[in-house]
């Protein structure tokens, strides 16, 4: 198996907390990921339907948009985006909605750091 060159993967994260973008960003970057932040869910999906990036973090509770309705929309404008739900709320029927709607991964905030980012290395190899 080939290793994957993080740097040449986008992750676009997507949570309208900022210290939540802050702090994830940050790991992300520290691993070597290419990382994109989002507060707005109708600018993440403008910027994903021409970028196309390899891995979206998204949040699930947000105003305007819900993260299962972005993940929907996603699906649509760039099909080949794995999609990572963190959020701060484990309900098992929006977790159950998430994965059968294709989710790599389902975390609640405040995952352990190695068990996310082995997450997202995981999403990452799917979609190459």
């Amino acid at each position: 198996m080939v290793a994957l060159n993080r740097a040449n993967l986008a992750v676009y994260l997507l949570d309208d907390d900022a210290s939540i973008l802050k702090s994830t960003g940050r790991l992300l970057d520290s691993a070597g990921w290419k990382v994109e932040t989002f507060t707005d869910p109708i600018a993440f999906l403008e910027q994903a339907a021409v970028h196309f990036p390899d891995v979206a973090v998204i949040d699930i509770l947000m105003p305007d948009m819900s993260g299962l309705e972005v993940q929907r929309r996603l699906q649509t404008i760039s099909p080949s985006t794995r999609v990572i739900v963190l959020t701060s709320k484990d309900d098992p029927s929006v977790r159950n909605m998430a994965m059968n709607a294709a989710a790599s991964a389902f975390f609640t905030k405040g995952v352990e750091s190695g068990d996310f980012l082995a997450g997202v290395n995981a999403a990452a190899d799917a979609s190459n």
